[in-house]
């Protein structure tokens, strides 16, 4: 099913942030590429991610379908509330802070045009961010990852369709928008049944690439309905 045509969605880029320095977790020798500041000027975003990130677990973080993250500023301001602190651009690792822009409310395998589109890159939606102890450890709060899994708010990963330059105040516009209409935080919080079929539907008819992980999930999910008793 061909994916609805829907109006470009106006954003805009506030930061673009990559790895400031390599951290430790709080645990003896591990390390973490979580540090991330934001740059000036413009930057390349390629198929790996932004030129001169760096992702230390590269089972965890990073490749393809983790190749930029993106976090709302809107949700940054709700949680420097709760927190009662300031929080800059960055701090939670991400690599886009956006404005204007429902990254929570985002359909997987959305497309966001960033800037213009004959220099700009081309992101494609593929799964919301898991909380781990490294982004506790960063965060310094207590019970962090209950807190921020509680919260529905995960930020979006992305995935690079066409490498380009970005810059803080480029533009971001949705141009493409699929039909299945599962976004980032029903994903995060648990695909119903349903939404887990749609989504393995679009996936097997190519309306969008799913990540492993994605379609790990969204499996389980459908199989543990199928054993439901009254279902057999």
């Amino acid at each position: 099913m061909p994916a609805s045509p829907s109006p470009p969605v106006p954003g805009r880029v506030l930061a673009v942030s990559r790895l400031h320095a390599v951290t430790g977790t709080g645990r003896p020798g591990d390390l973490t590429g979580i540090d991330k500041r934001p740059v000036d000027g413009s930057v390349v975003v390629r198929t790996l991610g932004v030129d001169g990130d760096r992702q230390l677990d590269r089972r965890h973080h990073g490749g393809p379908d983790k190749a930029v993250y993106a976090y709302a500023s809107e949700d940054m301001t709700t949680w420097s509330a709760l927190l009662g602190r300031d929080l800059a651009p960055g701090l939670f690792g991400e690599n886009l802070t956006t404005a204007g822009l429902d990254v929570t409310g985002a359909v997987l395998g959305e497309r966001w045009q960033v800037g213009d589109a004959g220099s700009g890159p081309l992101l494609e939606v593929t799964m919301p961010r898991t909380p781990c102890y490294k982004f506790a450890h960063r965060m310094g709060e207590p019970h962090w990852v209950k807190q921020f899994t509680a919260h529905g708010a995960p930020g979006a990963y992305l995935r690079v369709l066409r490498e380009g330059e970005v810059q803080a105040g480029a533009a971001i516009a949705v141009v493409h928008r699929p039909d299945h209409s599962v976004t980032i935080g029903e994903m995060f919080s648990g695909p119903t049944p349903r939404s887990a079929r749609l989504l393995l539907a679009a996936g097997d008819a190519r309306e969008l690439s799913l990540p492993w992980q994605v379609r790990t999930r969204a499996e389980s999910v459908v199989s543990e309905d199928d054993r439901e008793p009254g279902l057999w």
